[in-house]
């Protein structure tokens, strides 16, 4: 398993959840964060720093952002990891 950062996420991209994660898997796009799943080792540290609560297990995910789960893989590649935090874009 690993956590999916959904729709809340975009638009805002605050990164409090990037700077708790140990093991660097967090990938910045221009609009949102996405968690890489072949780095997450599903530690839940991020869940709780997520001030609009972006962030899921892949198994707890709503069914309407379903397709987030595919896009974090998707953009995990394409995308440079994110280690510090930055000023949200909301």
């Amino acid at each position: 398993m690993t956590h999916v950062v959904a729709k809340p996420c975009f638009g805002c991209k605050y990164t409090d959840c990037v700077v708790v994660c140990p093991v660097e898997a967090f990938r910045e796009a221009e609009q949102m964060v996405y968690i890489d799943p072949d780095e997450c080792i599903d530690c839940e540290a991020c869940v709780p720093e997520c001030p609009v609560e972006a962030i899921f297990l892949d198994d707890d995910l709503p069914d309407e952002w379903a397709e987030f789960k595919d896009l974090n893989a998707e953009m995990a590649s394409q995308c440079p990891p994110l280690t510090e935090k930055k000023d949200p874009l909301c």
